[in-house]
């Protein structure tokens, strides 16, 4: 493998062949998609490292003191073979990277091959295709999230430790000193967190960077627009904290920080300045000055870092593993962009003519990312499994009969449930609707009382264990489909589960080992839109199709409102995960046909996806979700050319069929239908009479697993091949 080293002796940069590290216990071994070139700390290391002797002597005063320790111990032959055996070898450059997992170690259960994380530590998160990462010093990457911006992860936990350390709270006012990488990232935390941010730095590009992110004002060190700003927001009793994050060998930084400060004020060192404290301005305003260590509790603890040993979450909150992974979920929420500080992405081949771009003035940055080669081993070409469908088991459900009401129970009850589903069934004939189940004792109630529930209860067994029910409806949120619908299956009964049926690849495998243990393949996910009126006349209009077709589907999701469960990626899946297989199932429907391949890419923060689906005739979708249109604009209006003939439809109010002769639907008086109740009737009618369900199993595992594959394609950036299992 290739990896980016420096010479301390003669400053020499060079990419090197080097053997590929092993994957020990504890840890997991990681090809970098994108590592970040710290340009504070990494340029600082490389300048030092093209000094002379004395000048390297001059910018290291603590390495000298360990050299003139050891002439006193060892003395000055050994000691200089030893100063000059360490100088003479190659060093490592990097600490923040992403990548993909390629092995795990023994002892780690909380990844698997092939995940998305992000790595730290100037031993483990280098500029080199491999890496071996200890397991305190990787964090998972939301779904969602780019490999880019996830490579940002170590500096942005530098950043978040130093406003940690400032303790800021809603209202107060910021001074960042130094519009660098890591300013610029402190400068947004602190923005989110409701303070307002005044930054200085000499540099008028990157105060107006700065500015565009959020702060308030920013200006030169020496300017008086600056202390007129700060004089403004604060009603001049200066700011509450001022966060260091300059370099060099000027004072000036921390005598502006006592001149703008308040009176007990708090001043944060987490960049590597000059810090001769004028004794009298300090103590006369009682000024409390902290530091802030690198990423955060456990970083330069062996037993943190090495060992894996971690600290209890009651006694240390903020480790630097759970800064990671907040700084990474912050990344995913769109609380911090780090896209506008992306300067230049260079081939990891360019590295050193990159460095010496950078060193040289040539290139001027805020941030430089290294992209990988793609590997062109197995993961070249990604694939997601669509399981096989086995019905070796037990035996299957009986034929009910006919004339006998379908008995039915809900597990939830929430907004869809009590708003989509059962006005269409508290009325139908030949529906009983038996028992509703809810963790929480009055919604049970509630459900009872406004749809005529003969029972309602908190217990799940005893719905499942009651032969009498003929079905259950899965109802729940996202997290909690899989299991259940296993469950009901299990119990023998017909299930009817809401999307998604499974947020991972193992839940999904789970639910069908239920099928084939029991032999019950009872099931229906609810993809209601194939069974929508006026798309189904629509299709009957189009007519067949001789030729592959294109199909363009855009779904105006709109922006879910601040506190919406949807936004749980950990425990919830990602948005698309959630509500896209409707709109692959519904390409799917169209198009006759389950898809074999899945490409999909993003917009910074995986805002808007568009998701290119491939059928077996070389038929195409398109699907565009996006969550940054202007609420007024349809939900979804779909598109599908083929022949010679277009078919549209208009948000499920109008459709309309263009070839040799044009047809228009009539538009729908009132609310949209979008084909609950079809469905419903469709599932209804297969419980009654023991008929084949309304969409077979098979299409509803590949749409499933299609629908998985989307975050495979986001991650690998490669279109994702979906292979039946047999």
């Amino acid at each position: 493998m290739k990896q980016v080293v420096q010479n301390y002796k003669s400053g020499e940069l060079a990419v090197l062949d080097v053997p590929v590290p092993g994957c020990k216990p504890g840890g997991v071994l990681v090809r970098t998609a994108y590592s970040l070139i710290s340009t504070g700390t990494e340029l600082m290391k490389v300048s030092e490292a093209g000094m002379s002797m004395l000048g390297k002597a001059r910018s290291r005063p603590d390495q000298v003191a360990k050299v003139m320790q050891s002439v006193a111990t060892n003395g000055v032959p050994a000691t200089y073979r030893k100063v000059m055996g360490k100088l003479d070898s190659y060093t490592p450059l990097g600490y923040s990277l992403c990548g993909v997992i390629e092995q795990v170690g023994t002892g780690i259960d909380d990844v698997k091959v092939g995940d998305l994380v992000a790595c730290a530590g100037n031993e483990h998160a280098l500029h080199a295709e491999l890496n071996w990462v200890p397991k305190n010093l990787y964090a998972r990457v939301p779904d969602g999230l780019a490999p880019r911006h996830a490579a940002f992860g170590t500096v942005g936990s530098i950043a978040l430790q130093g406003v940690r350390q400032g303790e800021p709270q809603l209202g107060e006012v910021a001074l960042v000193i130094g519009l660098g990488l890591i300013g610029q990232l402190v400068l947004q935390l602190l923005s989110a967190s409701g303070v307002r941010v005044v930054g200085v730095d000499p540099d008028p590009v990157r105060c107006e960077l700065a500015e565009r992110l959020g702060a308030a004002a920013c200006g030169d060190p020496a300017s008086a627009a600056v202390e007129a700003a700060v004089a403004e927001l604060t009603g001049g009793h200066g700011v509450d904290q001022v966060y260091l994050a300059a370099g060099g060998g000027s004072n000036q930084p921390v005598e502006l920080a006592a001149r703008l400060c308040r009176d007990r004020g708090r001043v944060v060192d987490i960049g590597k300045c000059r810090l001769d404290l004028p004794w009298n301005a300090y103590y006369e305003k009682e000024l409390d000055v902290r530091f802030s260590r690198s990423y955060g509790p456990g970083r330069y603890d062996p037993a943190y870092e090495l060992d894996g040993r971690d600290y209890p979450i009651g006694y240390v909150r903020w480790t630097e593993r759970r800064n990671l992974a907040c700084f990474l979920d912050l990344l995913a929420r769109g609380s911090v962009d780090v896209e506008p500080l992306v300067s230049h992405i260079a081939d990891f081949d360019d590295a050193v003519e990159t460095y010496q771009r950078l060193q040289d003035g040539g290139l001027k940055a805020v941030a430089v990312l290294f992209r990988y080669p793609e590997h062109k081993g197995e993961a070249a070409a990604p694939a997601v499994a669509v399981p096989a469908v086995r019905r070796s088991g037990g035996v299957s459900t009986p034929v009910r009969a006919a004339k006998a009401p379908v008995r039915l129970a809900f597990v939830g009850a929430g907004n869809y449930a009590t708003s989509m589903l059962l006005p269409h069934l508290a009325q139908r004939d030949g529906v009983e609707l038996s028992t509703v189940v809810t963790t929480t004792a009055l919604s049970a109630a509630n459900a009872q009382r406004k749809f005529g529930f003969a029972e309602a209860t908190t217990d799940l067994d005893a719905v499942l264990g009651d032969t009498s029910v003929d079905a259950v409806f899965v109802v729940t949120r996202h997290s909690s489909h899989a299991e259940l619908t296993r469950r009901a299956l299990l119990a023998g009964k017909s299930v009817f589960v809401e999307k998604p049926l499974a947020l991972t690849e193992d839940e999904l495998t789970g639910v069908l080992a239920a099928v084939e243990e029991s032999g019950n393949d009872r099931l229906q996910v609810g993809f209601n839109r194939r069974f929508a009126p006026l798309l189904q006349e629509a299709r009957k209009r189009f007519g067949t199709r001789t030729g592959p077709a294109s199909l363009r589907y855009l779904v105006n999701a709109g922006r879910l409102q601040h506190g919406s469960w949807y936004l749980r990626q950990g425990t919830e899946g990602s948005r698309f995960v959630g509500e896209g297989g409707h709109f692959i199932d519904t390409a799917s429907c169209l198009l006759g046909a389950d898809p074999v391949s899945v490409y999909a890419v993003a917009t910074p923060g995986n805002e808007d996806l568009q998701v290119v689906l491939r059928y077996p005739d070389g038929s195409t979708a398109t699907i565009s979700y996006v969550t940054t249109g202007p609420s007024g604009f349809p939900k979804e209006t779909l598109d599908l050319v083929a022949d010679g003939r277009v078919l549209r439809l208009d948000d499920f109010v109008r459709t309309s069929v263009h070839g040799p002769k044009k047809w228009v639907s009539s538009r729908l008086p009132q609310a949209r239908d979008k084909g609950q109740n079809a469905q419903l009737a469709a599932f209804i009618k297969a419980v009654r009479t023991g008929g084949p369900m309304p969409v077979p199993l098979e299409s509803l595992v590949a749409t499933t697993s299609a629908t998985l594959a989307v975050q495979a394609g986001l991650v690998g950036g490669a279109p994702v091949k979906l292979v039946r299992a047999r």
